[in-house]
């Protein structure tokens, strides 16, 4: 245990006094009661991801007693959920653990690029209703990447050995359902240097992607996704009039509640199927800091951000960023009108900086 000169003090998280637990614990019965009566009950993995983060840091639920072996001094240290999906203190502690991890022992002192593919809305419904479909997925988008690094390096798509990290996220800025991959590439490829004393693998860099090649790796990404999706018969159509297919829907209650948290709406009670109410502060701007997306037909896919090989805090920040967890409690506000305010990570285009809802 820190000991008092070291300077530092033990402070327990104290969940219960956050105003992301006290809405959860006021509200959660209310939807599991709203729910019921339409019919409909949560799965299981639902409930116990409420339920486990209602105990959370919670003393009354369990503690562990730890007592200084020096001046015996003791603290009581409430266990934790360990739970990935919802809670804000275990998801920061495992994106610090990641992070670290990514950083240390996978990329080290080598150049990376942050990849980003978003899905059209009814892909997105598809992933959540079946989770089995999104391995193939990320298998094609990684060997289509994989192959333009390699012809960007100029070396021979057999020989070129890439490396990528992705992480899947199920969450927009908006707390909306948005199955997405976040992907951090090394930014070249390595070939084997045969005309060295020794052996050894070299890196060749690739350059940065334009606007245009984006837009046509979006194009190849998005035809190859379609292609396989429709021989699994989750896809009926060609192009840009498919439409997914009755064995698409899930196998359980969550449906309505998945396709309206796609489309930004609500899901129960009074006012279920209208919009949630965004806040537009900012004047709208059609740029970009970071470089434009390749968009075509709803999937987009963005690489404007990279870290060079001495750009270690950058590199930590990117790893971070790709681990980080759903709910920033930092966001989380209430509104004069008692609506909760969420206020988004970054604008969008329109100027939009909040999401209100009633609680």
């Amino acid at each position: 245990m820190p000991s008092a000169h070291t300077g530092s003090r033990y402070a327990r998280h104290a969940p219960e006094r956050t105003l992301l637990y006290a809405l959860v614990e006021a509200h959660y019965p209310d939807f599991i009661a709203r729910i019921e009566a339409e019919g409909r009950s949560l799965p299981g993995y639902v409930r116990e991801a409420f339920d486990a983060y209602l105990r959370c840091g919670v003393l009354e639920h369990g503690f562990l007693r730890v007592v200084c072996e020096h001046c015996r001094a003791e603290r009581l240290v409430a266990f934790s959920c360990k739970k990935r999906g919802f809670c804000p203190s275990c998801g920061a502690r495992r994106m610090a653990e990641s992070a670290r991890h990514l950083v240390e022992e996978v990329f080290g002192p080598r150049p990376v690029r942050q990849w980003v593919l978003s899905f059209p809305y009814p892909l997105r419904f598809l992933f959540a209703s079946k989770p089995e479909a999104i391995g193939p997925v990320l298998g094609i988008v990684q060997r289509v990447i994989a192959g333009w690094l390699a012809d960007q390096a100029g070396i021979d798509r057999a020989s070129a050995q890439c490396g990528a990290v992705t992480l899947i996220q199920r969450f927009g800025s908006a707390l909306n359902l948005n199955i997405h991959f976040h992907m951090l590439w090394l930014d070249g490829v390595y070939v084997e240097a045969t005309e060295l004393p020794r052996r050894e693998l070299r890196l060749h860099r690739a350059r940065a992607p334009t606007t245009a090649q984006l837009t046509q790796l979006a194009a190849t990404i998005a035809h190859r996704v379609c292609r396989h999706l429709t021989r699994k018969g989750w896809l009926e159509g060609e192009g840009e009039s498919a439409f997914l297919a009755d064995s698409a829907a899930g196998d359980d209650s969550m449906d309505g509640l998945r396709m309206s948290s796609i489309t930004y709406r609500i899901a129960t009670g009074r006012d279920a199927g209208c919009k949630v109410v965004t806040l537009q502060t900012l004047p709208g701007d059609a740029g970009s800091l970071e470089g434009e997306a390749g968009k075509v037909g709803g999937f987009s896919l963005h690489a404007g951000v990279a870290a060079e090989a001495h750009e270690s805090h950058k590199r930590e920040k990117l790893c971070r960023y790709i681990t980080r967890p759903a709910i920033s409690e930092k966001r989380l506000s209430i509104a004069l009108q008692g609506r909760v305010r969420y206020q988004l990570k970054t604008p969008w285009r329109n100027g939009t900086t909040h999401v209100e809802w009633d609680p």
